[in-house]
């Protein structure tokens, strides 16, 4: 069952791979790198305190930073542990895929999927009340994740599970605000 699951991780990647177009290279290959992405960080950050009073905006930046290094470690962690190669390492496929970025480290799972889905689910869990349009937020995530099969450096399934941690992690990241940090900076208020 796992070898079929993994073929079909193989196969999907390289026909979603090629499916790449050259005239989009220089987009897709922007669109994989964090710097352009922070002006929406920005934003984020400027919405948090518009909407909140400056300690709980600080506490929810706070806690945001906490589950991204959370996120980041575990992904690490099950990178070592599962030592998948990316597909632009395998001699297998390397043959048979563009490859527009040629990372060394492993491939499972996704570090750009678990952080950024990760950060904006956190972001449109404290947002959502304030904002209907939060959820447009994930058309970052969405397009974050999509590029690395463009580029050639993660499988499918990579991206889906990184996805789900960061979406896991997120919702796991709000209850502990709300359990441990939340009525801690109303007894603040109060005194």
């Amino acid at each position: 069952m796992l070898d079929e699951i993994l073929q079909w991780d193989r196969d999907a990647f390289v026909y979603l791979n090629s499916l790449g177009i050259e005239q989009y290279d220089a987009f897709w290959s922007t669109v994989t790198k964090f710097p352009p992405w922070i002006p929406l960080f920005a934003l984020i950050i400027i919405l948090f305190f518009i909407k909140f009073p400056k300690k709980d905006a600080l506490a929810m930046i706070l806690t945001i930073l906490i589950m991204a290094y959370f996120v980041a470690t575990v992904t690490d962690l099950t990178k070592h542990v599962v030592a998948r190669l990316r597909p632009n390492n395998d001699e297998e496929l390397n043959t048979l895929i563009r490859i527009l970025r040629s990372p060394s480290g492993f491939s499972f799972f996704s570090g750009h999927a678990s952080s950024s889905f990760s950060i904006i689910t956190l972001t449109v869990l404290f947002l959502r009340r304030h904002f209907k349009w939060v959820y447009l937020f994930y058309i970052w995530p969405i397009l974050f994740a999509m590029s690395r099969v463009y580029v050639g450096v993660h499988f499918p399934i990579d991206l889906m599970v990184g996805a789900l941690v960061g979406i896991f992690s997120a919702w796991l990241f709000y209850k502990l605000y709300g359990l441990i940090i939340s009525p801690y900076l109303k007894s603040v208020r109060h005194v």
